[in-house]
């Protein structure tokens, strides 16, 4: 038996691979904790609130206490 080929899409999109997917899914959900940050921050509430708002979101998805983003201040 020969196996079959995967599925060519339809749509122009590239297949992408499982590990792929799941780091495209790791960048989104990083990107919605920091969305959340911001939102925090611009809703008036301190710093060391949002900061754990975002360090509870990110636990598991990035290293580091910002959440995989280096902060310049």
């Amino acid at each position: 038996m020969t196996a079959e080929a995967a599925p060519k899409p339809t749509t122009g999109q590239p297949v992408l691979d499982a590990h792929t997917r799941e780091d495209i899914e790791r960048h989104q959900s990083m990107a919605r904790a920091h969305a959340q940050a911001a939102q925090c921050l611009e809703a008036g509430k301190g710093e060391d609130q949002c900061q754990k708002q975002l360090q509870l979101a990110c636990k598991g998805l990035a290293l580091g206490k910002n959440c995989g983003m280096r902060h310049s201040h």
